[in-house]
């Protein structure tokens, strides 16, 4: 009933730029928070930056200055503008909205993911 769909990801060498886009769609009333992770082999899942509806954001002490999240309420859409990329950023980049669809209940869903490779 809710997808959350990613693109945007890709092979690029290092110093270069992604964006990867993740779009929201099914029975939802309101996203609350929207946020991108990343997961690397043999690594657990983490944070790498998240936006609030008012548009507050955090960031991975890692991705500071290089990322930026934003996001599309029109649109259900969220965003990440990856620069300067190293290959420690090589991972699968999941998208997460926290949303209340017609089921009135507030929960945390997911998209497939996308890989992000960063090599010469």
């Amino acid at each position: 009933q809710v997808q959350l769909v990613e693109s945007g990801g890709g092979l690029v060498q290092p110093g270069g730029s992604l964006r990867l886009s993740c779009v929201t769609s099914g029975r939802i009333l309101i996203i609350n928070s929207m946020g991108w992770y990343r997961q690397a082999p043999g690594k657990e899942r983490e944070l790498v930056a998240g936006i609030t509806r008012d548009d507050t954001t955090n960031y991975a002490d890692s991705v500071k200055g290089r990322f930026t999240i934003s996001r599309d309420n029109a649109k259900n859409t969220v965003y990440l503008q990856m620069n300067s990329l190293k290959p420690e950023d090589t991972a699968v980049y999941y998208c997460n909205a926290n949303l209340i669809s017609t089921t009135l209940r507030p929960a945390d869903y997911w998209g497939q993911g996308t890989q992000v490779t960063v090599s010469s």
